[in-house]
């Protein structure tokens, strides 16, 4: 029996129908997000923002609906459908509900997922500069153990040309040349 209460160009069963199979293609829409993030955290931005605005829609129908039922003129008929106003109202909220809590997971999963990006870049660039550190540190050991063979091998020359020099004077000594 349609109810013959009319708003915006349907009436209370009419809209009663809409919001009805509106809800069943959210609850299979919100079913699809939840598989695809089971399946591995992908997220389907446009089937989101689909979801969400047929719950926004669902939530029209109901203030439609709701406005509706309270002119029936039969008080058990109007009881009938503040039930069945209510139970799609309850049904949106719960598939909002839903909706948010994907939402926050998902941010979540973006979240830490930069983060991780964030932590690696630095890590790797941490990396990059301690080895340079590294790096900077052996060619300074290399060139002080350069410096040094360097230094032993000028003070061993003079050491040579000193006693160069010293046998030289013994032997002028000898040869009484001095």
């Amino acid at each position: 029996m349609a109810m013959s209460v009319e708003i915006g160009g349907g009436t209370l069963s009419e809209i009663y129908q809409s919001a009805k199979k509106l809800l069943l293609r959210t609850r299979d829409g919100l079913e699809k997000l939840e598989r695809l993030e089971n399946a591995g955290g992908i997220d389907s931005p446009d089937l989101s923002t689909s979801v969400k605005r047929d719950i926004s829609q669902i939530q029209s129908f109901c203030a439609d609906m709701d406005r509706l039922w309270r002119s029936v003129g039969a008080k058990s008929q109007r009881d009938l459908w503040k039930r069945k106003v209510e139970q799609i109202a309850e049904e949106a909220q719960s598939l909002k509900e839903s909706l948010d809590k994907y939402n926050l997971r998902n941010q979540k999963r973006a979240q830490e997922a930069r983060e991780r990006a964030e932590l690696l870049g630095r890590a790797n660039g941490e990396g990059a500069h301690v080895l340079r550190i590294f790096d900077d540190e052996a060619q300074a050991r290399a060139s002080v153990r350069s410096s040094s063979r360097m230094l032993e091998e000028a003070s061993a020359t003079g050491e040579s040309i000193l006693r160069k020099y010293a046998e030289q004077r013994d032997w002028l000594k000898s040869n009484g040349r001095i």
